[in-house]
């Protein structure tokens, strides 16, 4: 029966990999035979026994290896590979792809191309199962560059807005970069392991610094972390459920999910000491920027960014497990808060700034309500998905032996996402309303709420599932009390500083607003390095192509060189009497001689 399983269970991958592709090739319209949100349902339920296995074994590694490529120094396969990590990951997508395709044939209604629109989704989450199930950097490369290719074109589904078109651009370009240290990665591994195999790979535990800079920058331009974080929020152009599937489970995760797959490459004090630092500036930053926004997709967005880098600061504690357990709470509750934002958005005719909402609870209560729960969850209140995952990360920081800094930078993003996550709620649910007199403000649709139920009940009951399969071996207590009450210190501490920002009846000004919203975000990124890089041209275009070659090296050398030479060749000093007086003996001494 063991012999059987590896079969069976690659079977059910090639399954998952197979109904959203047969579905994506059906010339079907609208609601054809196979219809996506059917296929992306079978490939769900397909997944959920491959995961009830990894949670009892969850040791074992399956994979089928066909050669394609072999020569005589490598061989390269092709491989569908089912470890833990993909096999708990996968089922937590794909049910978030559902959810996100019945919630846009609500938010989308009258769109063009609605058919074309949910293919894309189809190819985005086929793009990513190839990279969650891949055996072979080869595969994972493939994979890495289709989830790059189709966020380009989701986030530019609305081609004809300028801020999509540079929205679009910016992710593709720092992902770019992140390509580049993949690339780098792969080059390096091939040339000390002769095979892209990733069970080969990490067999060998070596540490090459080349492999570690590869393997961070990869990790840091898909995942957005600091000084590349600027592509995350700019991607709100696009629709919104592109969003919730682009922040939770697939593209943004990638870095992430590529560490943990390649974790024993980075076993070294100064690779997870970056990725710690790293995380820990990237989870601050974000938290202090989503403080200071009003748009509510903006807020979401950068509270992406800032968990983000708690994965990353699991990953630089040396326990990947916890930073796939944090992943997956972390895609529930995140694509449920942004279908939660989608929903109020649309139904307030495209408003997306907070404090112009308000006392939404009374006219669209299930909405609000999973907004709340979720937003809970995303602060790490007690027994919610997000409290298993945090709890587990910052008890972990405060058992080991690490940077204090960073320790601090994570303890005060924790506060601050309680902080900007309350102001969020209490901006859209309380007080009186705020928007305008004669909308219309109700939930018609059961697109609208059920997808959004769904998740919520999944956001609910994750945490206590995945945290018998991921969280790490229990160790002795020997913490301190006053340590072990850190994480509801952080919560409470954030609560009372958003209640008192908002009883504050003059609002002071915001000193920290150039640091967040422009210094950091766009004037040292979008202006000076542009005005770094026009400068330098300008300068090489004037003085070494216009002034040293055009006038200096061509006109002014010619004319010097000519005078020069003529002052050397002629024997004319512009003596005149000289020349009259020659000229004169020359003419007496030729009569003379005639006359002779």
């Amino acid at each position: 029966m063991e012999s059987l399983m590896p079969i069976s269970m690659t079977t059910l991958a090639l399954t998952i990999m197979t109904l959203p592709l047969i579905n994506n090739l059906n010339p079907n319209k609208w609601y054809g035979a196979l219809s996506p949100k059917t296929s992306m349902k079978l490939a769900f339920l397909v997944s959920i026994p491959p995961a009830m296995v990894a949670m009892k074994y969850y040791n074992q590694s399956v994979s089928a290896n066909p050669i394609i490529q072999n020569m005589t120094t490598m061989t390269n396969t092709t491989s569908i590979t089912i470890n833990h990590y993909s096999s708990l990951f996968l089922p937590f997508a794909l049910l978030i792809t559902w959810s996100v395709m019945k919630n846009a044939t609500w938010y989308m209604p009258k769109s063009p191309n609605k058919q074309k629109f949910m293919k894309y989704l189809l190819t985005f989450m086929i793009s990513m199962s190839l990279l969650l199930l891949a055996g072979s950097m080869f595969q994972l490369l493939i994979g890495w560059e289709a989830i790059g290719m189709m966020s380009f074109l989701l986030i530019n589904w609305w081609f004809a807005r300028s801020k999509a078109n540079s929205a679009s651009l910016q992710a593709i370009i720092y992902n770019r970069i992140g390509d580049i240290g993949l690339i780098l990665l792969m080059s390096t591994t091939l040339m000390t392991n002769a095979s892209w195999s990733l069970n080969q790979i990490t067999a060998t535990h070596t540490t090459n610094t080349l492999i570690m800079i590869g393997l961070v920058l990869a990790a840091t331009g898909k995942s957005a972390q600091f000084f590349m974080h600027m592509w995350l929020p700019a991607a709100m152009e696009g629709p919104t459920p592109v969003s919730a599937l682009l922040h939770s489970s697939t593209m943004v995760v990638a870095g992430v999910y590529l560490l943990t797959q390649l974790h024993p490459l980075i076993n070294s004090n100064k690779a997870l000491s970056t990725c710690l630092c790293l995380g820990a500036a990237t989870s601050m930053y974000a938290a202090m920027s989503a403080l200071t926004q009003n748009d509510i997709k903006k807020i979401i967005a950068f509270s992406t960014s800032s968990q983000l880098g708690l994965m990353m600061v699991a990953i630089g504690i040396n326990c990947p497990q916890l930073a796939i357990f944090h992943m997956i709470t972390h895609a529930t509750f995140k694509a449920t808060l942004f279908l939660s934002a989608g929903s109020i958005i649309h139904t307030m005719q495209d408003e997306q700034d907070i404090r112009k909402m308000g006392n939404l609870k009374t006219t669209m209560p299930i909405t609000t309500t999973c907004l709340t729960t979720n937003g809970y969850a995303l602060t790490g209140i007690p027994f919610l998905s997000g409290f298993y995952s945090k709890d587990a990360i910052l008890e972990t920081m405060m058992y080991s032996n690490l940077n204090a800094w960073a320790l601090l930078m994570t303890i005060l993003a924790t506060t601050m996402t309680s902080s900007y996550t309350l102001r969020m709620i209490l901006y859209v649910t309380t007080n009186n309303p705020r928007h305008k007199t004669m909308l219309s403000l109700a939930e018609k649709s059961t697109n609208q709420t059920n997808p959004i139920l769904q998740l919520s009940i999944t956001t609910i009951v994750t945490g206590a599932i995945m945290s018998t399969s991921l969280t790490t071996e229990m160790l002795p207590p020997t913490l301190p009390a006053q340590m072990k009450l850190t994480p509801f210190i952080t919560i409470a501490m954030g609560t009372y500083m958003t209640m008192e920002l908002l009883n504050t009846k003059i609002q002071s000004k915001h000193t920290l607003y150039k640091l967040t919203n422009q210094l950091a975000y766009y004037n040292m990124t979008h202006r000076l390095m542009p005005k770094i890089t026009l400068k330098t041209s300008q300068l090489l275009t004037t003085q070494l192509i216009d002034l040293l070659w055009l006038e200096n090296m061509a006109p002014n050398m010619v004319n010097t060189m000519s005078t020069k030479l003529s002052k050397t060749t002629s024997y004319q000093k512009g003596l005149m009497k000289g020349y009259l007086m020659s000229l004169l003996i020359t003419l007496l001494t030729l009569l003379m001689i005639t006359l002779i």
